[in-house]
């Protein structure tokens, strides 16, 4: 046999139960066609007859596989059979927390029941003016956020269309609804508001193909006819209307803002369907408060309205409107991302529970009998919308 020069390397890597994993590496040089090292050999072949072979022991304390040379671990000492399946501690996902999303819903509808109370509390200031401030302040809330989130100020060029309308119509909304809180009960004015579901799935059904059951039409006139036993308009109930808080005449207004609001919110979220999640939810929100404080300010100057709040408390609480709006904004938005819309929209019928029982306890008026009759239909069909969705989205999926 021809003279060998054999460099050899240990490497020992240490595992928990004790074993050892051992490489030993052989180089070899010189004419002959090879030789034999204790355990197996095996390699490639070179033109200067260079062999290299790879040996691998496993050594422990349970003298697994003791003395033999494998090329497979066996399961019982085989370090990958302790790892958790899907690749180690680093593969694995984060379960989110159960009732997280609905939690998050039940936190944005009492900040949302907040900010009405609020609005109702607050004397001598138009509630244009209330929507500009607002708007205001959620502009230098959300123009950090834009520009952490890289979204740009303007979104994709064949979407600003279908930002402008979503700036435009719900800035409306929301001054509709903050006119019919001043000028009606406030559970009243949330029971109708709260009734723009219904009116959302008429429009999806007309401007976005949507299918449309002959339960949505049951819902509608359910919803409707809630509004009627809120409103009591003369020509149903007569000239005798009990439980109307100051002057009719400013109850029918507040009426048919609610109304009228409630139908520029259900048009909002035909447009934010339209648009789908190709638009960021911050960019979204940036034109609903530019084009809205613009609007709020043209209105303002024609009317001449723009006054600033006599009370130190007044100008506060309109900062915490702007505040808990951003905030109501940002965990309606997290629910929807974590839970169903079925079970985020029933959550939502806490709003009326609750502008009830801030009328109770901050204003000292009982509901009527005509105002609990038109919530609970309101409250029903409302409902009815959203578990009809659920369960036909759960047997799709």
């Amino acid at each position: 046999m021809g003279d060998r020069n054999h460099l050899s390397h240990h490497r020992a890597l240490s595992l928990e139960d004790g074993a050892s994993v051992v490489f030993h590496k052989v180089g070899s040089s010189g004419s002959g066609s090879g030789g034999e090292e204790s355990g197996s050999s095996g390699g490639e072949e070179s033109g200067s007859d260079e062999r290299t072979e790879a040996t691998i022991y496993l050594q422990g304390n349970n003298n697994c596989n003791d003395g033999q040379k494998t090329t497979l671990c066996p399961p019982a000492c085989c370090v990958r059979s302790r790892l958790p399946a899907g690749g180690g501690e680093g593969s694995e996902k984060p379960t989110t927390c159960p009732g997280l999303g609905l939690f998050y819903a039940f936190l944005s509808t009492v900040f949302f029941s907040i900010i009405a109370l609020l609005v109702k509390t607050i004397e001598g200031i138009h509630a244009i003016e209330i929507s500009a401030i607002r708007c205001f302040f959620q502009m230098l809330f959300t123009m950090p956020l834009l520009i952490y989130h890289k979204t740009g100020f303007l979104g994709p060029r064949d979407k600003r269309i279908y930002l402008v309308l979503r700036g435009f119509i719900g800035s409306n909304a929301m001054i509709l609804l903050y006119y019919a809180v001043q000028q009606m009960p406030l559970a009243d004015a949330t029971v109708i508001m709260f009734s723009n579901p219904v009116f959302t799935s008429i429009l999806a059904w007309i401007f976005l193909k949507e299918r449309c059951t002959i339960w949505d039409l049951v819902f509608t006139v359910f919803t409707i006819s809630g509004v009627l036993l809120i409103a009591r308009p003369p020509f149903l109930f007569g000239e005798h209307r009990r439980g109307i808080e100051g002057n009719y005449a400013n109850h029918i207004k507040g009426t048919i803002a609610a109304f009228a609001g409630a139908i520029g919110a259900a048009f909002t979220f035909v447009v934010l369907r339209k648009m789908g999640k190709s638009v960021h939810y911050y960019l979204s929100v940036w034109y609903y408060a530019v084009i809205g404080f613009i609007e709020c300010i043209i209105t303002l100057s024609v009317l001449g309205e723009w006054k600033i709040p006599y009370c130190g408390r007044d100008r506060w609480i309109l900062m915490l409107i702007a505040v808990l709006g951003i905030a109501g904004q940002t965990f309606l938005t997290k629910a929807l991302q974590i839970e169903k819309a079925g079970p985020v929209a029933l959550m939502r019928t806490i709003d009326v529970v609750l502008a009830f029982i801030f009328q109770f306890i901050f204003f000292n008026r009982a509901p009527t009998m005509w105002s609990l009759g038109g919530a609970l239909c309101v409250v029903l069909s409302t409902s009815g919308v959203a578990l009809q969705k659920w369960y036909s989205n759960s047997r799709k999926s």
